[in-house]
């Protein structure tokens, strides 16, 4: 594959950049999803969350109600912010589906612009709109976590962060990876409905893992979301832990509700580390981002190809 044009790169991925905040109805479908699943979280899963750490604890074992709000608050913000990370992630590379659908794709493919520049292009832009919406979210979410009991430090910010980041590279490259070869909008959409419907179940977002059944835990523990979401969990959650901790309750309640929280995943029966899930976030990354830049290498063969056959025709 050839090597990028570090000229063209910047152009394009600033047009991809401008293509969707110009596009009124994709962006604000993009911002508005992540905060109709924040109204959701708090409307319908806070009471049972609230009731599943209750249970949790020894009998006539009890703490104060604002480190229970901000257990649930951060456990709230972790769904959203895993969710939202990797869906945002598809509605903002629609432009792949739509330079297809407008015929921008075809002039490109005709242009000197070489297919690598324009495969890093849509990824680029397509982190940058989505790490966009992510900040608006997490600053909502931070808001709400505030109002329920604020318990992060300073470095679970930060962490969280890195995390979302993380995340959207995670959801950009599977998104590029499973919107190449689409080539019409009802095409993105059906695919778009069925990763957001599925996408909070296999990361354990919607229900914690902890309380699906044996088999099934084990199988969603072969995702990489189900490690992304944890990660945002341990940071979510970190700082509560650790006030519940000063308020002297006992250590094995506190791992209770770890685990609960899916802070604590395991794969069978070993429980897997903060920095064993980077490791699988940041390869699973590496291997979907791979594969999207082998399809457009054939893409590009396949083009140089048929041009030589063109040219030896003539």
């Amino acid at each position: 594959m050839k090597t990028v044009d570090t000229k063209a790169l910047p152009v394009l991925v600033g047009r991809n950049v401008k293509c969707f905040f110009k596009d009124k109805g994709m962006f604000f479908t993009s911002l508005i999803t992540p905060l109709i699943l924040l109204v959701l979280y708090a409307t319908f899963l806070y009471k049972v969350y609230e009731d599943s750490f209750r249970a949790s604890l020894p009998a006539g074992l009890a703490f104060d109600d604002k480190v229970l709000g901000g257990l649930v608050g951060g456990l709230l913000l972790s769904s959203l912010l895993a969710v939202s990370s990797v869906t945002v992630s598809f509605c903002a590379n629609l432009f792949l589906v739509q330079d297809k659908v407008t015929g921008a794709r075809t002039d490109f493919d005709v242009s000197p612009i070489k297919p690598s520049t324009l495969a890093v292009s849509y990824y680029l832009a397509t982190v940058i709109n989505a790490m966009l919406i992510g900040i608006v979210t997490a600053i909502v979410g931070f808001a709400y976590l505030a109002f329920t009991g604020w318990f992060l430090s300073a470095l679970d910010v930060l962490l969280l962060a890195l995390d979302i980041f993380l995340l959207v590279m995670f959801g950009t490259a599977l998104s590029s990876l499973i919107c190449y070869p689409l080539t019409s909008q009802g095409q993105l959409s059906a695919v778009g409905t069925i990763v957001s419907s599925g996408c909070g179940f296999i990361c354990g977002a919607y229900m914690p893992i902890s309380q699906f059944s044996t088999g099934l835990q084990r199988v969603l523990s072969f995702f990489p979301g189900t490690y992304g979401t944890s990660l945002v969990r341990n940071h979510a959650l970190r700082g509560v832990c650790a006030q519940m901790a000063k308020d002297g309750l006992p250590q094995e309640a506190i791992d209770g509700i770890r685990k609960v929280a899916d802070c604590d995943l395991q794969f069978f029966t070993h429980t897997v580390e903060v920095w064993t899930m980077y490791i699988v976030l940041i390869g699973s990354i590496a291997v979907l981002l791979g594969a999207y830049i082998v399809l457009h290498a054939l893409r590009e063969k396949k083009r140089a190809k048929d041009k030589n056959k063109g040219t030896g025709t003539r």
